[in-house]
């Protein structure tokens, strides 16, 4: 539809009614839908009917992937249980044993580790090279390699990634492009009209935004979505119809969340990049026109106790993920990145002193204030 994203984000929504005029979509929370006959049920493998089992496929399910499709102006979108399940789904439409991937290597940490770990044990190679270097993306390509993977703004150190250059590498070496977007949101940022050809979303995250539900979604290409539903089905890594029905129900505030949150974020990181107790500011201040992301993440001075400093936050929550409406931190290096070799960390910067802010919908001087404290308090 055409119209603004704060319009689009409300009435993309592919509601599934069966007919009922419902103004939500009911919750189908059933493991299985009945049939009249043999007949009917042998329609559903012909194509003639819709549901039959809900790891197959459910309305619930299909409301989540089709209205991320929606806002990403993608072909076709597929829920998951997660988003790691949505990467993996995105991954596995695309390669197979024997194949090679390229990844950026300052992505989140599970990408890192279900890249490196779980799916070499397959027979899947990735390279991580690093992205602010094209020629080192083209220098990693081999005859085998099928897939680019990296992140709008990465996970969490929030480099933004030159899009345009990647997908264009990636087309002229005749490769796939996978865009992990969960950090920019398509409010910010939308890979698919830029020419990637999936794109995925821990919905966990700014998708649902209310830290209530593990979800993933990867939306792209009909073919390649197909691929990804099949092997989201045949793994069973489908996502519950009560967990899709509530990040449905948080996209819809999605607009209104992330330029609250992003209007705070800027706020917070404009008043810590001059404050003595923090060494860098990582932001992307200059990006965005319509803002600049949720997330800051921090390196502490050396003069200042990490551990007193987590003790120290007050109504600030220390958790491991991000992007609820409340302000949160965490400590990549102990949660998100842990399992990176020691080297990895050191030379992307995942130190003890790093901390990452999930800025929340509070008032933006409380939150500098309550930040700009625990500061003092630890700083020795």
């Amino acid at each position: 539809m055409a119209g603004n994203f704060e319009t689009e984000v409300l009435h993309s929504a592919h509601k599934k009614t069966q007919g009922i005029k419902s103004k939500v979509t009911p919750i189908y929370q059933t493991s299985a839908f009945t049939f009249n006959d043999l007949d009917e049920l042998e329609g559903f493998y012909q194509g003639e009917g819709n549901y039959l089992y809900s790891r197959v496929g459910n309305p619930n399910t299909d409301e989540l992937g089709q209205s991320v499709a929606a806002l990403e102006q993608a072909e076709d979108g597929v829920a998951a249980s997660s988003g790691l399940a949505a990467i993996l789904a995105g991954v596995l439409a695309v390669a197979k044993n024997g194949d090679h991937i390229v990844a950026a290597d300052d992505v989140y940490g599970g990408s890192f580790h279900l890249l490196k770990a779980e799916l070499e044990r397959f027979g899947i190679e990735t390279s991580f090279v690093s992205f602010s270097e094209l020629s080192n993306v083209e220098a990693a390509i081999k005859e085998n390699t099928r897939l680019l993977y990296t992140e709008s703004i990465t996970n969490p150190l929030l480099r933004v990634e030159k899009l345009e250059e990647v997908i264009g590498l990636a087309k002229n070496s005749n490769l796939v492009v996978l865009i992990d977007n969960t950090f920019a949101t398509p409010l910010h940022v939308r890979p698919y009209t830029l020419g990637a050809d999936l794109v995925v979303h821990s919905a966990t995250k700014y998708i649902c935004g209310h830290s209530d539900v593990t979800s993933g979604v990867v939306v792209g290409r009909k073919d390649l979505i197909s691929e990804a539903r099949a092997r989201i089905v045949n793994l069973g890594a489908n996502l519950s119809p009560f967990e899709a029905w509530l990040t449905c129900r948080g996209l819809k505030t999605l607009a209104l969340r992330i330029k609250a949150q992003s209007e705070n974020a800027r706020l917070l990181a404009d008043s810590l990049r001059g404050n003595k107790d923090v060494a860098k500011v990582y932001y992307p201040f200059e990006k965005g026109e319509k803002g600049y992301g949720a997330i800051v993440t921090i390196e502490l001075a050396e003069h200042v106790d990490t551990d007193l400093f987590f003790k120290s936050l007050g109504w600030v929550k220390i958790v491991p993920t991000l992007a609820g409406v409340e302000t949160t931190v965490s400590h990549p290096l102990k949660t998100s990145h842990r399992a990176l070799p020691t080297e990895a960390q050191a030379e992307l910067g995942i130190t003890y002193g790093l901390v990452r802010i999930s800025v929340g919908i509070e008032h933006g001087n409380d939150i500098v204030k309550q930040f700009e404290a625990a500061l003092t308090a630890a700083s020795k």
